[in-house]
């Protein structure tokens, strides 16, 4: 076994990494400073947009095209870029409705250890899952990656909402690059998922061998996430921090639960994030009559988001699954009542510490709000318990010690082969 005092030279990989871009973008920058923390060296290669980091930790960039940056969306910056054969494939994946990022990045990655040959005692891969990164073990680099969670049940989710034959197509087409990644991840010896229900779901729709997966579960950054002293909570008001647009989160049975509350109570409900214009939930807002009750923020500064938290009786995560549940956890980090429903992970984020409901389900919804809504004192009971519960279980440090576990068992297995 590897000396579990030796220091490590680790090369984190992430197709995108701007935390922006969502949870993979949290993750690459809490795990790497953590792991930098605990005495190893660090080091982040990545694709556009790219990480924020800290300083002390090197960031190596692959240009990619970065066709979905929304400053120039699906359009091409730097049209000299398309005298390269790896973006054109990229370009033309993107017109016919795909999402090729994952696939280009993991070839620009092997390219880039084929001609540097860094020295990196593990490799660990941020669910890209191309055959360029599986390519790395050919090199015998020791090799572990992550799978936050199954992307197949946002697939499902979406074919479920779609409401014509041309959407289903375009929802598969996109979705095609979740047959390379179920490939490539039975063929990597070690896989970190973030929760138990993860594991179980990826061993089930990915055909993962359960040994292979080991669970670590994320951190919380309590810098940006801790209660705001001072500031008083606003009565029937509540808060999500939601992708708008994306039937996973299920911020649709939130605003039909609003609504109907509305007929009883004076209720608001602010939305970090922002709909795609025109798109089904502001149609949804506009049918149920919310536009005064519902403000969406639009993207906000992590400085920010604690404030937001401070001002909110009860935050609300009403998605129908998540592998991990960040938002559960950044709530409760920031002291504020939390309903969740018990979609996938969220239940081994929350655990006793908030009220869990089915997913899908308005009406259940409404009950706990409501019954929330008419008890301060549990309000309060429930943002300490939970509160409590995330600096107990959820930091960044013990992330980092549970992975350095399995890099030094990829580190073994390697040396063994």
């Amino acid at each position: 076994m590897v000396n579990e005092k030796e220091s490590l030279k680790i090369c984190l990989l992430t197709y995108r990494g701007n935390p922006a871009s969502g949870g993979q973008g949290v993750y690459i920058r809490h795990l790497g400073l953590a792991l930098k923390e605990l005495g190893h060296q660090v080091e982040i290669i990545s694709g556009p947009p790219y990480p924020q980091l800290a300083d002390q930790i090197p960031l190596h960039k692959l240009p990619g095209l970065d066709l979905y940056n929304p400053d120039h969306l699906f359009k091409v910056k730097d049209k000299k870029g398309l005298l390269n054969p790896l973006n054109i494939l990229e370009y033309a994946s993107m017109c016919t409705g795909g999402f090729p990022e994952p696939f280009t990045f993991g070839r620009r990655v092997y390219q880039h250890f084929k001609r540097v040959s860094p020295s990196y005692d593990i490799v660990h891969d941020n669910q890209c899952l191309s055959p360029g990164i599986l390519a790395l073990q050919r090199l015998r680099y020791p090799l572990v990656a992550t799978i936050h969670h199954p992307v197949t049940i946002d697939r499902e989710t979406e074919l479920r909402e779609a409401t014509s034959v041309l959407k289903k197509i375009k929802i598969r087409r996109w979705y095609s690059f979740l047959d390379m990644q179920k490939r490539v991840s039975r063929r990597i010896g070690r896989i970190i998922t973030v929760s138990q229900a993860s594991q179980r779901d990826l061993s089930r729709e990915y055909g993962i061998n359960p040994g292979s997966l080991s669970v670590v579960m994320n951190g919380i950054d309590r810098e940006y996430f801790h209660p705001v002293p001072g500031v008083e909570r606003e009565n029937d008001h509540l808060l999500v921090t939601n992708s708008a647009d994306t039937p996973l989160k299920g911020l649709r049975y939130l605003l039909e639960a609003v609504a109907t509350i509305r007929k009883k109570r004076t209720i608001r409900l602010t939305v970090i994030g922002a709909p795609k214009k025109n798109g089904v939930i502001e149609q949804l807002i506009r049918h149920l009559g919310l536009g005064e009750a519902v403000n969406f923020t639009g993207r906000i500064e992590y400085n920010q988001f604690a404030h937001y938290y401070a001002r909110a009786a009860i935050a609300v995560i009403p998605s129908l699954y998540e592998g991990f549940g960040l938002p559960a956890g950044e709530a409760m980090s920031c002291g504020v009542p939390v309903i969740s429903t018990n979609g996938g992970a969220l239940p081994e984020v929350v655990g006793d510490a908030g009220i869990i409901v089915p997913p899908g389900d308005r009406i259940a919804l409404e009950n706990a709000i409501l019954s929330l809504l008419d008890d301060p004192d549990r309000r309060s009971r429930l943002g300490q318990a939970g509160f409590e519960r995330v600096q107990k279980l959820f930091t960044w440090r013990r992330a980092a010690e549970q992975t350095l576990t399995v890099y030094r068992e990829a580190i073994d297995a390697n040396n063994r082969a």
